[in-house]
């Protein structure tokens, strides 16, 4: 059974650094052709995809996100990490982490339950 759970700071203030971290029971970053997702959904809209992170360790970025969106893995093998720069009120969501089988897939199988983190002074 694989588990996922996000952990980070709730409260983030305007221009700093978001950082989240995701660590994963029941499976490894690094194994074979898995991805690793960070995914938002802010009040009011659809779910937003934010970048992957693939059992290589090469990472993929949303484009409207990419100039302030960092994902990498823990040496331990069970985390990857988000950092996004630069925030705004605009980036107040919540963040879940989750997993696809396979890259080619698409389909992420396994989520974190969320975490809600605020952008506020």
């Amino acid at each position: 059974q694989v588990q996922l759970q996000e952990s980070g700071p709730g409260l983030v203030k305007p221009s700093q650094t978001l950082s989240l971290t995701c660590t994963a029971s029941g499976d490894y970053i690094s194994t074979t052709y898995r991805a690793w997702s960070w995914i938002r959904q802010s009040p009011g809209k659809g779910l937003e995809w934010m970048g992957v992170i693939f059992y290589d360790g090469s990472t993929y970025y949303s484009p409207s996100l990419k100039s302030r969106t960092s994902i990498s893995r823990d040496t331990s093998n069970y985390e990857f990490s988000l950092q996004l720069n630069s925030v705004t009120p605009e980036d107040t969501a919540v963040y879940y982490c989750s997993r696809a089988l396979t890259y080619w897939s698409g389909v992420y199988d396994y989520w974190g339950q969320g975490t809600q983190v605020t952008i506020s002074s």
